[in-house]
């Protein structure tokens, strides 16, 4: 049974951990709003990226360029996995790595070679400890104050360059699409070839269709699109991926803080009982040494 000193330390250090999680959950919401609303601001300009590439890429003739078409080859692929640099915000990074990990497993099973990039601290701890022969570099953003287009162009170009050096043949890119406070979708994204959104299911246009002539050619304008493509997309992962951490952050320091709340209930509840029972305990030892005189 702890003394009353010990249960006192308990409820007070409990309080602190308290403190410290409010303050945190704080911090999160008021980053929450700047992060949401850059997310948002992005998908328009995304959205509409791929759409232009879908209208150029319906119209090319086959083979196209290496960034739209691929090299031909499905043996070697890029895992992009986009985490955090720091935890303490729930589920966030370990649902992103457990998609990155069933993804792993699956091309494994297949029989492909995986690389991994991390960029982010945090997936990069976690998916050491199964698959360090396969990371070939980390990108930390710890210095990253807030999030340009800059660094994802620089992230962009890389991955780009690595795919012309014939290092890989498919690069998927893994990060966490922002829903609302509760809820952030883990999302895999194919960044080479381009994925372009399908019309399958699009009603059929019936009469004639209307042509496009493009000025310069197709295959110039692909060939500055595509590149920026993948630098935009990036970019849009990684401001869904700051909203999603402080969402996520905001909602575990919140949860946290009703803990410490009911651990601070239960623990005092025990230290009024147990001080109460010494109080009686030594009312009855001065009551029997009073009856024995």
């Amino acid at each position: 049974m702890p003394s009353l000193k010990d249960l006192r330390n308990r409820i007070s250090s409990v309080k602190a951990t308290q403190k410290i999680t409010k303050a945190m959950q704080m911090v999160a919401a008021a980053k929450l709003r700047r992060a949401q609303s850059a997310a948002e601001a992005a998908r328009p300009y995304a959205e509409r990226m791929e759409s232009v590439l879908a209208n150029l890429a319906s119209s090319v003739t086959a083979g196209g360029p290496p960034l739209l078409a691929g090299n031909g080859k499905d043996e070697t692929h890029l895992l992009v996995v986009a985490t955090a640099e720091r935890g303490l915000c729930g589920a966030f990074n370990s649902s992103i790595v457990r998609l990155a990990r069933e993804h792993i497993a699956r091309l494994q099973d297949q029989g492909k070679t995986v690389k991994i990039l991390c960029v982010g601290k945090k997936g990069f701890e976690q998916l050491r400890r199964q698959y360090e022969r396969n990371i070939i570099e980390v990108i930390e953003l710890r210095g990253v104050k807030q999030m340009g287009f800059d660094t994802a162009d620089e992230i962009g170009k890389k991955i780009i360059r690595m795919f012309e050096e014939g290092d890989f043949d498919v690069a998927t890119l893994f990060f966490s699409r922002f829903k609302s406070v509760i809820a952030q979708i883990p999302t895999a994204q194919q960044l080479i070839p381009a994925q372009i959104p399908s019309n399958e299911n699009a009603a059929p246009i019936e009469g004639p269709q209307a042509s496009y002539e493009y000025e310069p050619g197709q295959d110039e304008i692909l060939s500055t699109l595509l590149p920026r493509n993948i630098s935009v997309q990036v970019f849009r992962a990684l401001l869904e991926n700051a909203a999603s951490e402080q969402g996520a952050r905001m909602s575990a320091m919140d949860n946290a803080t009703r803990n410490a709340g009911d651990m601070i209930k239960k623990q005092t509840t025990i230290y009024n009982r147990s001080r109460q029972a010494m109080i009686t305990k030594e009312l009855i030892e001065i009551i029997s040494g009073a009856e024995a005189l």
